[in-house]
């Protein structure tokens, strides 16, 4: 999949690509809408990033956690390496050091992360800081066609670039569960 990047000021065109793109077989989880403007991204049905996918978290907890397992891995080297764990504690106090160590490390990285915008949508800010909506689909090849021509019929949809999309099987899982919540009474 492939993520495409639009930016516009009419909220009242984006709900109409929206659903243009819906009855042309691209899903709800596949499109979403990163505005300041949340309440009326709301009033018009679309599907509005969620409020921990504008951070950072998650990337900054995986980097955090790369850096615990670094950090985890030099505790226990420096320890046998020292002799340390042939005292009689042994390796349970170095491996108890090394878990606090990954565990901290992760904590932090996901602690920086809440407080900066998300690493793929940083660029976006000053757009934002306007009043601007960025709009963007995640796509499969064989949807390109479709978006392609949906977005042509809009001109006010200016492109912003492509990027890295959710995963296809987070796309479908999202979608499974629509399904089955919808079902519900």
């Amino acid at each position: 999949m492939q993520r495409h990047y639009y930016i516009t000021d009419d909220l009242d065109d984006l709900e109409t690509v929206a659903n243009e793109l819906e009855g042309n077989g691209i899903t709800t989880p596949q499109i979403h809408v990163l505005s300041n403007d949340d309440a009326n991204v709301e009033n018009h049905h679309l599907h509005e990033v969620e409020a921990v996918l504008k951070k950072d978290v998650v990337h900054s907890m995986e980097m955090g956690a790369l850096v615990g397992v670094v950090l985890a891995t030099l505790v226990l080297a420096v320890a046998y390496l020292s002799g340390w764990t042939e005292s009689a504690a042994g390796w349970v106090p170095f491996i108890f050091l090394a878990v606090v160590v990954l565990g901290f490390s992760t904590w932090e990285g996901g602690f920086k992360g809440i407080q900066q915008p998300h690493y793929q949508l940083k660029r976006f800010e000053n757009a934002l800081r306007k009043g601007k909506h960025v709009f963007f689909v995640d796509v499969d090849p064989e949807q390109e066609s479709v978006l392609e021509r949906v977005i042509n019929s809009h001109p006010q949809l200016k492109p912003a670039g492509v990027g890295e999309s959710t995963p296809r099987w987070v796309v479908q899982a999202q979608k499974k569960w629509t399904g089955f919540v919808n079902t519900m009474p």
